[in-house]
């Protein structure tokens, strides 16, 4: 055993570069792993005839739970595959006289039996580490959600592998089937395009995390079709995870109000929905209005050509007989506040949010 045992430590620095670049502790595991194994199967073989016991696969046991951190599934087939060839080698001296093929056939079944051992413990393992990742990815996604966000996120996104950016948050109705077969589809997608990805059922609501995509549509293409039907409003892309919490809130706020827009776009921006969110109650939308449409008009001619403009039912000649100047002006100081606000007085929706902005900048000053 002993001799068997040191040929297949040499031939292992012989042939595998992955074995070389082990530390000097986890190559002396794997060897005592190995020699355990042959032991195991001498014992094993000492056992004659049809009272033969199924073969043990406790040598497993002798290495540290570390060293499966260490040494893939892939790397233990290697390991079993190099002693069952050293031992195959020797099959002429170690077998008695004519027992050469009861031998072979007997090491052939043990180390078939080995193989199904690995396999078995590496399963448990990846089904223990599933699922402990999926506790800590619903742990994220609901501290996200509720926006208590701290130095541990940082913890858990790293123990999950998280090293995307920038990150994007998606709201919608999640579909009916099982929650945890949803989130594995949104992660098998997530993982064939190379991004990383978390999501969470909470109860009818499916919130889904991208981090990584080039642009919001590929993120898009990448995680609408796992939605259910209606509305899935897109939170602002933000730099991090752990600045996601930002643009979870606005994606939920906006699903929450995206009923008062019943012809929005699947999916469409939170910030499109602003106007939406604010009479819904949303402060953050509401401080958006204030601060993107009424401030930059305050104090200026432009705050009383857009009112009288909106009040006039849109109308150019209404807004400059009222004002006193030349539709060309009012058409000029229309263009300013498109510029400043960023939003067109001229088209519908616009003008819906203008004046929603208008009328929570008035009684922010009262």
């Amino acid at each position: 055993m002993g001799s068997l045992g040191t040929a297949a430590m040499a031939r292992m620095e012989e042939q595998l570069a992955w074995y070389r670049a082990l530390s000097a502790e986890d190559r002396s595991w794997v060897g005592l792993v190995a020699q355990a194994g042959i032991a195991a199967f001498v014992e094993w073989f000492g056992h004659a005839g049809q009272g033969r016991p199924t073969p043990s696969i406790e040598f497993f046991g002798t290495a540290p739970r570390e060293l499966k951190r260490s040494v893939s599934l892939q790397q233990t087939v290697d390991l079993v595959r190099i002693v069952v060839e050293v031992v195959e080698a020797e099959v002429e001296e170690l077998a008695a006289p004519g027992g050469e093929e009861v031998l072979r056939n007997a090491m052939l079944r043990y180390t078939r039996d080995v193989a199904f051992a690995a396999a078995q413990v590496y399963a448990r393992e990846a089904e223990a580490r599933g699922s402990w990742d999926a506790r800590l990815e619903a742990l994220i996604v609901d501290a996200l959600v509720r926006g208590e966000v701290d130095d541990g996120l940082h913890s858990w996104a790293a123990a999950l592998g998280w090293t995307s950016a920038p990150v994007v948050v998606f709201a919608g109705h999640a579909p009916g089937d099982d929650p945890q077969s949803v989130i594995d589809g949104l992660r098998d997608r997530g993982r064939r395009a190379g991004h990383d990805l978390l999501a969470g059922v909470q109860g009818d609501r499916l919130i889904v995390i991208v981090g990584g995509a080039d642009s919001l549509r590929e993120a898009a293409r990448l995680v609408v079709p796992r939605f259910a039907a209606g509305p899935i409003v897109i939170g602002p892309e933000v730099p991090d995870l752990h600045a996601a919490a930002r643009s979870a809130r606005a994606a939920i706020a906006g699903l929450r109000a995206a009923a008062g827009w019943p012809d929005a776009p699947r999916p469409v921006l939170a910030d499109d929905l602003l106007a939406e969110r604010a009479i819904d109650g949303d402060e953050d939308a509401r401080a958006a209005l204030v601060e993107n449409v009424f401030k930059p008009l305050a104090g200026t001619p432009l705050l009383d050509t857009l009112a009288t403009y909106l009040e006039q039912g849109t109308s150019l000649e209404a807004t400059a007989r009222l004002l006193f100047v030349h539709p060309n002006t009012v058409r000029y100081r229309l263009r300013k506040i498109a510029e400043l606000t960023g939003y067109t007085p001229t088209e519908g929706r616009s003008a819906f949010t203008l004046q929603v902005g208008l009328i929570l900048g008035r009684l922010t000053v009262i």
